[in-house]
């Protein structure tokens, strides 16, 4: 999907350097110290416009999230729900998920989030998506042992494949939902883009990956 470009994004991004942090690198092992306090870290990658990650922290006051998103034209929509209504349980970083690696220890984050990542479904493409073995290699760098990856999506091809990719890897799967809205499953905190899919009838995915302990 295009994102409209907001030439002061950026600007508005620099002005809150408590919420969007500037330089993740530098707090690499030391995101509770940040927290100012020992509660667990959950990790979103594509954050968005922060309608999940924000809904998270409210339902979820003892957990710390940090949301990742590499477009500042759309995490600034995050940073401004914020800050109408600041949570000390949140942070944000305008960065690309390729680098995590560089932005948290080994085993610092104890679960992951991926909502609706873009699918690349062209197979010149595979590397790119974000449950490729490549990135699941980082994310159990940083995830503790055990660890859980949530995924959720509207796109058929994408969830087959993360499926398999996720086996691949020798990951436990869990929860495994083919229409998600449909389920038994309370506690969905739903994303702009489920809402606008769901609405139009689209079936969500979900499921859980467990790291190796």
């Amino acid at each position: 999907m295009r994102v409209r470009n907001k030439p002061w994004a950026k600007d508005k991004i620099a002005e809150h350097p408590e919420v969007v942090i500037p330089n993740p690198m530098d707090v690499k092992g030391h995101w509770r110290e940040v927290f100012k306090n020992d509660h667990p870290v959950h990790l979103e990658i594509g954050t968005g416009k922060g309608q999940f990650i924000l809904g998270m922290a409210k339902q979820y006051p003892m957990i710390n999230f940090i949301g990742i998103e590499i477009e500042a034209s759309i995490i600034v929509s995050a940073l401004e729900k914020w800050l109408e209504e600041p949570l000390a349980n949140v942070l944000l970083l305008n960065e690309n998920a390729e680098q995590i690696t560089d932005f948290f220890a080994e085993h610092e984050v104890d679960d992951m989030y991926l909502n609706f990542s873009d699918p690349w479904p062209k197979n010149r493409h595979e590397k790119r998506r974000l449950t490729y073995r490549s990135f699941l290699k980082s994310y159990e760098a940083i995830l503790k042992p055990g660890g859980r990856l949530n995924l959720k999506t509207d796109n058929q091809g994408l969830f087959e494949y993360s499926l398999e990719s996720f086996s691949k890897y020798g990951l436990q799967l869990e929860h495994i939902s083919l229409d998600l809205h449909a389920s038994d499953y309370k506690e969905n905190v739903k994303t702009e883009y489920e809402e606008k899919f769901s609405q139009k009838g689209q079936r969500i995915y979900r499921c859980e990956a467990i790291f190796p302990q």
